[in-house]
Order: structure tokens, then C-alpha cells, then sequence
């Protein structure tokens, strides 16, 4: 079976981090979150995944230069333009020849669906369309997606007020697709699937249905999210280990291969210690992600953090709830806080102060 993936958004919620890596390439747990995505798809029987290409579009096939990766055959579908979430299925079909049921899924979800069970149930209401939805507590930022007992969609409410919605099912983000799914999208215009193409089906009444189920789902597309699937993933929650070849050194704490870890620092679960990481002395690292090369200096402190590959924490520096981008440099007795961002190369400035910014690489903060 093949699949349609998303892949084309800018992830500017993500910036600076996402001026030079796209989102569907950030690292979660040191392994690239499309990587985690294919292989999940590899494990439901999807042989080939068209990567429905727009922002950065040679990162893709630098980062996959076999055009493959988990037994899966990669092909690639760059838009000339912004086509939504339709004209990009669209496209992207197009491109690979599909003319088969198939499977879409954004570029931006972690998930362990059961993408069996969901071609499943679809085969077995005779759907053209079916929906993946997933429960939240407050479905007021999202599409949700009320249905009748037997799956069959009901209506479609975008972003409800708050306390007004008919359900706390959502739109997941997920689909397993008719080919004739595609007439129903104009060629080469942007159209959206969820705002447009599944409304006008249930005006016409196509065969939409929808399929709840309770496995785990985060959408990784803002910071706090990004952070949340790092700490997900090392709990376990998407299986283990964490990073494929990680091996458990303590309780709750991974390391990949080589690493240094002075005699009195200190390291607490949930972690994941990339290779060749460094932490020196009286240093505390606690439920962190420290990817490859990165650096945590004399009495610094990296609590439910993430530090990107060859990331510098200098000593005495604080990292709290942030992100530190590649080969970026946080200055000695620096603080970080609230979900802050340091791009790729960026310098915080020693003793600077910074709580929920984002700090680029043309400027320092300080």
C-alpha cells in the first residue's frame, strides 16, 4: 500500500530552528521525526511513501540519498506552488501513479495508530473517505469531527467556541483514501482537505466516515509540543527504546554509544545521552535530550530540555524548558527558560536572560 506524506509546511511556529532544517527533519530523541514516521508506516505494510514536497525540498533527499528508508521506497513530489492539503494529495498522487486506495498523513504527527485497524474499518463500511480522530480536553483550537454510531461523519465544526462543541473527537490528520477522492480536488488549485474537499463530500453525500481511537497523538508543531514529544519518547510512550540502538545505562536514562559524564554530575530520568555528548563537572541534566556533540559545561543545569547536535551550554548556564538549535552557543551563567528557541549557530550572550524568545543567529540576546 502507499502513502501520501504532508511534508511541505514552512514549521514556522518552530522558527529559527526550522530557517535551516524542515520540521518533518527535527530530531526527536536524536533520531529524525520522519524517519520515525516511515518507519511506523513500515510496520503497517506501506511499501511506498510520496513525500509531498514544498519548503526546503533538498534537505528531503540529501537526508534519504538511497530514496529509502525501514524497506520503504521514497519518492518525492515538490509543488511549484502552495497547493493546501488537497492540492498537495492531489499533486503528489499525481506524481507516484496512484490509482489505488491509499493513505495520507501529515508530515508533523506522532502517532501509534494502528493504520492496520484503520484500512480495516474502512474497508469494512465500504468508505471513500475515512477520518482518524483523536480525543482531546479542549477541542476549541482544532476540526472537530462529530459521527453517527456506526463511524459515518455527522458534520464537520472548525475551532468551536469554547464549551460549544458537539464532540471531543478531532480531525487527527490521518486518512485512508479512495482514488476517487482526487476528482473531487480541482487540478492545480491550493484546496484544502479538511476545510473543503470532506464538507463538499458530505454535502453530496460521499461514503465519509470517521474512526476514533485512544493511541497516542501529539501534533509536535510548536515548541511546547516539540519539547512534550521529546519527554513522550523518552517515557516510553511511542515504544522503546527511544532512539533505535540506545541502550538503558540507569533507570529511565538511554545513552546511544559514546559519551563523557564527569564522576559528580548528575543525570535523571527520563534522558537520552547522544554520542560523543559532554558533561563536566557538578552539571545537571535531568529528563533532557542531548543529541549528538552537544556540551554541557562546568555547574550547568539541563532540565526538560533539548539540545540539538553540537550544541554548547557553557558553564554555570541554565537551559529550562527550551530548545538549543545545532552548534548554537549558550554563554556561561546564561539562563533559558519558558520554551525558548536558540537557532542553528546562534550565541545567547554570558549572563544574558531569556525567557520564551527566539534567539537567530544575526543577533545575540543580552
Amino acid at each position: 500500500m502507499k502513502a501520501v506524506v504532508l511534508v511541505g509546511g514552512e514549521g514556522t511556529r518552530l522558527r529559527p530552528l526550522t530557517r535551516t532544517i524542515p520540521k518533518p527533519l527535527l530530531p526527536i530523541a536524536g533520531q529524525p521525526f520522519l524517519e520515525r514516521q516511515v518507519s511506523w508506516l513500515a510496520r503497517h505494510d506501506i511499501d511506498e511513501v510520496v513525500l509531498a514536497l514544498g519548503y526546503l525540498p533538498d534537505a528531503f533527499v540529501a537526508q534519504f540519498p538511497d530514496g529509502e528508508h525501514a524497506g520503504v521506497r521514497l519518492r518525492y513530489a515538490v509543488e511549484p506552488y502552495p497547493l493546501g492539503t488537497a492540492g498537495g494529495i492531489r499533486f503528489a498522487a499525481g506524481a507516484a501513479g496512484i490509482e489505488e486506495r491509499f493513505l495520507v498523513c501529515n508530515g508533523d504527527v506522532l502517532t501509534t495508530l494502528d493504520v492496520s485497524a484503520l484500512v480495516r474499518f474502512h474497508d469494512q463500511h465500504g468508505a471513500e473517505a475515512t477520518i482518524h480522530l483523536t480525543r482531546v480536553d479542549d477541542p476549541s483550537a482544532f476540526g472537530v469531527v462529530p459521527t453517527y454510531e456506526d463511524g459515518e461523519v455527522k458534520a464537520f465544526v472548525e475551532k468551536p467556541a469554547p464549551g460549544t462543541a458537539p464532540s471531543d473527537w478531532i480531525n487527527a490528520g490521518t486518512y485512508v483514501l479512495e482514488p476517487s477522492v482526487l476528482s473531487r480536488v480541482a487540478d492545480d488549485l491550493t484546496v484544502s482537505i479538511e476545510r473543503e474537499t470532506f464538507p463538499r463530500m458530505l454535502e453530496e453525500r460521499g461514503h465519509l466516515f470517521a474512526s476514533g481511537t485512544d493511541d497516542y497523538w501529539l501534533d509536535i508543531g510548536t515548541p511546547q509540543k516539540y519539547l512534550d514529544a521529546h519527554t513522550d519518547t523518552l517515557l516510553g510512550r511511542i515504544g522503546l527504546p527511544p532512539l533505535p540502538g540506545a541502550r538503558e545505562i540507569a533507570p529511565g536514562i538511554w545513552a546511544e554509544r559514546d559519551f563523557e559524564v564527569a564522576g559528580d554530575a548528575i543525570v535523571a530520568a527520563p534522558s537520552l545521552l547522544g554520542d560523543q555528548i559532554v558533561i563536566k563537572s557538578g552539571a545537571r541534566v535531568d529528563g533532557s535530550s542531548l543529541t549528538k556533540r552537544s556540551f554541557v559545561g562546568n555547574d550547568a543545569v539541563v532540565r526538560g530540555a533539548v539540545l540539538l547536535a553540537g550544541a554548547h551550554v557553557c558553564e554555570g548556564a541554565t537551559v529550562d524548558r527550551s530548545i538549543v538549535g545545532p552548534d548554537a552557543h549558550v554563554g556561561a551563567g546564561a539562563t533559558l527558560t519558558d520554551c525558548s528557541i536558540v537557532g542553528a549557530g546562534a550565541r545567547v550572550s554570558p549572563g544574558a536572560s531569556v525567557s520564551g524568545e527566539r534567539v537567530e543567529l544575526s543577533a545575540a540576546a543580552g
